[in-house]
């Protein structure tokens, strides 16, 4: 994905997309295991759409 068109994902996109809880994300991210969240603002954190897409496509390849 280029990364002019990249979007900010916010919690509920990021489910819709990988249908993984907010813990079960924090527990991989604190291990290394799923893309770092983005702070937005004090009281708010994304994820770039394209690190959450790069994340998926390698847990596919991961299955094979």
């Amino acid at each position: 994905m280029s990364y002019q068109n990249d979007r900010v994902l916010r919690d509920p996109q990021v489910f819709d997309i990988t249908k993984l809880s907010k813990s079960t994300r924090w527990r991989l991210e604190k291990a290394g295991l799923f893309p770092k969240k983005i702070r937005l603002s004090p009281n708010a954190v994304g994820w770039l759409e394209s690190d959450i897409h790069l994340w998926l496509e390698q847990r596919a390849k991961e299955e094979k």
